[in-house]
């Protein structure tokens, strides 16, 4: 094996995982692909005899790409029309194998908790709780002090533990609230929908201004309701659509192709034998990598 391509290879061992890292970090695939592609070519004209970890080097590369992108980004979310989500990431996982669940942790409440944090909490947390680097290799990478990274960690590790569930969801209930909602929605059965959603439900829908969507969260299983009949009166097409059964961010979901040929993605978070979290993204320009 040549010198390159071990690179090569080294490199690729660790794609998925910075891909992982990179789309916590923006909440866009496609950038999320757009810097680890970068993190590849500047990993090709680094000191390869100086790293002694290439894991923790390239994490350290991807996380400072994605906070200048960050800048452009925040930018862009102030004038953002309607809820924002993040590009479904649909039957797939980022991330190579590693313990703990938050390596894992794709969830859309995740990643809107995330969204909150400031660009150096999210990055602190990350690295260190996700990536795997000590405190000492956070504060070189952040180019911040080591206490100062503690304390972001700290705060984002707090933020999150009051946004993530606190009891895990089963797969199988997932999917089975899923087909029922899908089943009830397309027969009009607004008895059964209102019994699938759990009082305090909530419904986002991004459409970026790009397709119609509500423009603010809809809170409450009886808002809900009136929603999605409100839809169903207002599109008559909408029965003819076809639904794929999908992971969605780690969790049951849809793939829904309109009789235009229009995509949508569709994730139901469920507690308690109940759904507590619908989120339908829209804007076509977060599903121009999902395929129906």
């Amino acid at each position: 094996m040549t010198t390159l391509d071990h690179d090569v290879q080294s490199f690729e061992s660790h794609r998925r995982a910075l891909t992982g890292l990179a789309y916590r970090m923006l909440g866009s695939r496609a950038e999320a692909e757009d810097v680890v592609q970068d993190a590849y070519l500047r990993w090709h004209q680094a000191d390869h005899a100086a790293i002694e970890e290439p894991r923790r080097y390239l994490g350290t590369v991807v996380t400072r790409l994605c906070l200048d992108r960050m800048k452009s980004a925040r930018a862009r979310r102030e004038v953002y029309v309607g809820p924002w989500l993040p590009e479904p990431v649909v039957d797939e996982a980022l991330d190579a194998d590693a313990p703990g669940d938050l390596v894992h942790d794709l969830s859309v409440a995740l990643m809107l908790v995330l969204e909150r944090l400031s660009p150096l909490e999210r990055a602190s947390f990350l690295l260190h709780d996700v990536f795997g680097l000590d405190f000492a290799e956070v504060a070189r990478a952040l180019d911040r002090g080591e206490a100062a990274c503690r304390q972001l960690a700290a705060r984002a590790r707090a933020h999150i533990e009051e946004g993530r569930p606190r009891f895990p969801a089963s797969r199988e209930e997932g999917v089975r609230l899923a087909a029922a909602f899908v089943a009830a929605a397309q027969s009009g059965d607004a008895a059964m929908l209102a019994k699938l959603l759990a009082q305090d439900a909530v419904l986002y829908s991004d459409g970026g201004g790009k397709r119609a969507a509500a423009l603010n969260p809809i809170y409450g299983a009886d808002k809900i309701l009136r929603f999605l009949i409100g839809i169903a009166r207002k599109n008559p097409a909408l029965p003819g659509a076809q639904w794929r059964p999908a992971t969605v961010n780690g969790v049951a979901g849809f793939v829904l192709r309109e009789e235009d040929g229009e995509i949508d993605t569709i994730a139901f978070e469920h507690r308690d034998g109940h759904i507590a979290a619908i989120y339908v993204v829209r804007n076509p320009e977060k599903l121009r990598h999902v395929r129906f």
